[in-house]
Order: structure tokens, then C-alpha cells, then sequence
């Protein structure tokens, strides 16, 4: 566990899932902590609304795609974790533009920024890149397959990244989380879809194809990647991938959490859910030698565990959810 005490730290997109994670280890560790959230007029605090009473982050309102905001926001930090991006696959399909301009361009800003004030850069990538696994598990040379809109506008997002390592010198680390998981993930991601609907009392549990395997990684796992990597003087100009090194099917995992949220359910696929021909994932499985080696990352939740806390949480706020409603 590594200390932060006196550091600055900008946490780009920290009202989000993992990003909001990421700055309760960081104020815990005793980092000093700016978080840059998307702008609001009906000025929703999120997660980060207890630090923001007891004044331990600061929090700015603004766009990554505003170059002049974000290099107010890396001014006078150490160290910058650039998880801001839209995301989502099914709504790439709907607004491909918008993919590009937050992910490539919000990327090109941040580090700009980053190369100006003399930050480190831990860039947010993700397994989407690798598409389908040609290889199996999956290291980082593995060839990069743009199989949605999002997922090349973060390809686009990690070489602009990189590129500021090779031509400036400016030290930049990718990882890439594995199909990341827990208390606070917003119901367009499957697993709290299908706790959701377990919660809400459904009897069929709605999914799209429920062969392709994923690697899942609990978020304070993946929290903690982050920040082995930022002190990692090895990881510097590196890709490091973050993932337990296991996989299971999207429908052995709806079995699972029927299991975990001790209800009864079917799974039916549901066509509406399905991705386009040619766009589905069908293997995700992660080799996590180099970050073990390099930063010494290891993930410590089981998935059992882990799938428990994350039903708990869904039960918890089920008025947030909105089980019947396919989220895109």
C-alpha cells in the first residue's frame, strides 16, 4: 500500500465509477485531490458529495474537450489519472462523432496539459481495443481490432497518449482494465443489468448473446492497479493490462448472480441487446504478467466475493436502476 501523502493528484472523470473509487483511495492515502467532473447545471454532487462536505477534494466543473479548462485543472498537480470518456458501446453505434471528439481530442488535451505542468500521466484504456482474443490470455502486444466506434475512439485515445512519451518524454503509463465490476457501475454494463432485474423480482433475466467470456475485475482491485502503476518507475511509456487472468461466459455469470442475489430467474435473450454482426466480443481474457512484474499488481477479490458485495449494493439502490429499460 503505497502513500500519497502530500501529493496532487488530478483525477479527470472522478464522480464516475472507477473514477469516484480511485479518489476515495486516494484521500484515504492522504493525497491531496482535484477531481475534473463533466459539467451539470442542476449541480449533482454523485459520489463524490461526502468528500466535497468534509473538504477533502476539490471538485471542477468542466469538459475535457475544452483544452483551456483542463490546463486549469492539471496546473499544480503531480500527478494526473485520465479516466474521463464516454463510453458505452451501444451508444457508439447511435453518436460515433462524439466518441472521438471526448475520447481522441479530451485525450490530446489532458496530455498536453500534462507535458505544459510537468504532471505523470496514468491514461485509462481499455480490453475493448484487443476485440475478440486471437490469443488467449491476452498480453498487451496483442494486435488492437476497432470492432466498435468506441472502441477506436480509445485506441485513437491510447496512441495520442503514447505518442507524448515518444516525441516529449512525458511520462505516460496506459492500463487497461478488464470488464471492471462493482458498487456504484451504472445499469448499462451487465452485471448490475442483471442484478437489477434479479432485485426487481423478474422471473426471465433479459441478456444479449450470453456465450462470449469476459475477465472481471473488482473495482477497488482495479482502483489499486492505478495507483501501483503511477509509482512505478518501470511502467513509464508501458501499456500494463489490468485483469485477473480468469473468464467466465456472460451466461454462467447470470448463473452466479442468481445465486448471489438468492432469487429465482430463467435467462432469455433478448434481441434488442444483441450487438451488430460483426461488433461482438467474443473472448476477453487477460495476461496481467507484466503489471505483476513491473508495478506488482495483483487482484485480491474473488469473483464470488466480489459479485456478492456488488448485489448487496444493487438491492441497496434499486430506485436507480431502471430494470424493464434496456441501457444503452
Amino acid at each position: 500500500m503505497n502513500d500519497w501523502t502530500g501529493k496532487r493528484v488530478l483525477v479527470t472523470g472522478g464522480e464516475g465509477f472507477i473514477g469516484s473509487t480511485l479518489v476515495d483511495l486516494l484521500v484515504e492515502r492522504g493525497a491531496e485531490v482535484r477531481a475534473l467532473v463533466h459539467y451539470k447545471p442542476y449541480a449533482e454532487r454523485g459520489y463524490l458529495a461526502g468528500h466535497l462536505r468534509s473538504g477533502q477534494v476539490e471538485m471542477l466543473a468542466g469538459d475535457v474537450r475544452d483544452a483551456g479548462r483542463v490546463q486549469d485543472a492539471v496546473a499544480g498537480c503531480d500527478t494526473v489519472f485520465h479516466l474521463a470518456a464516454l463510453i458505452g458501446i451501444p451508444y457508439s453505434y447511435q453518436s460515433p462523432e462524439a466518441y472521438v471528439q471526448t475520447n481522441v481530442v479530451g485525450t490530446q488535451n489532458v496530455a498536453a496539459a500534462c507535458l505544459r505542468h510537468g504532471a505523470r500521466l496514468v491514461h485509462t484504456s481499455t480490453s475493448e481495443v484487443y476485440g475478440t482474443a486471437i490469443t488467449a490470455p491476452i498480453t498487451e502486444e496483442h494486435p488492437l481490432q476497432p470492432q466498435s466506434p468506441y472502441s477506436a475512439s480509445k485506441i485513437g485515445a491510447d496512441m495520442t497518449a503514447l505518442s507524448y512519451w515518444h516525441a516529449f518524454e512525458l511520462p505516460v503509463s496506459v492500463v487497461r482494465p478488464f470488464n471492471t465490476y462493482g458498487p456504484r457501475q451504472s445499469a448499462r454494463a451487465v452485471i448490475p443489468a442483471i442484478l437489477a432485474q434479479l432485485h426487481s423480482g423478474a422471473r426471465q433475466i433479459k441478456l444479449g448473446s450470453v456465450t462470449p467470456t469476459r475477465d472481471f475485475t473488482y473495482v477497488t482491485d482495479t482502483a489499486e492497479g492505478f495507483l501501483a502503476v503511477a509509482v512505478a518507475d518501470r511502467a513509464v511509456g508501458q501499456v500494463l493490462n489490468l485483469g485477473t487472468g480468469s473468464e467466465i461466459s456472460i451466461g454462467e455469470l447470470a448463473g452466479q448472480l442468481i445465486a448471489a442475489s438468492g432469487r429465482d430467474a430463467e435467462v432469455v435473450v433478448d434481441p434488442s441487446r444483441l450487438r451488430p454482426s460483426g461488433s461482438e466480443v467474443e473472448r476477453l481474457l487477460a495476461d496481467n504478467s507484466r503489471v505483476r512484474e513491473l508495478a506488482g499488481w495483483q487482484p485480491r477479490v474473488t469473483l464470488a466475493e466480489g459479485l456478492r458485495h456488488t448485489s448487496a449494493w444493487v438491492a441497496a439502490n434499486l430506485d436507480a436502476f431502471a430494470p424493464d429499460r434496456y441501457q444503452v
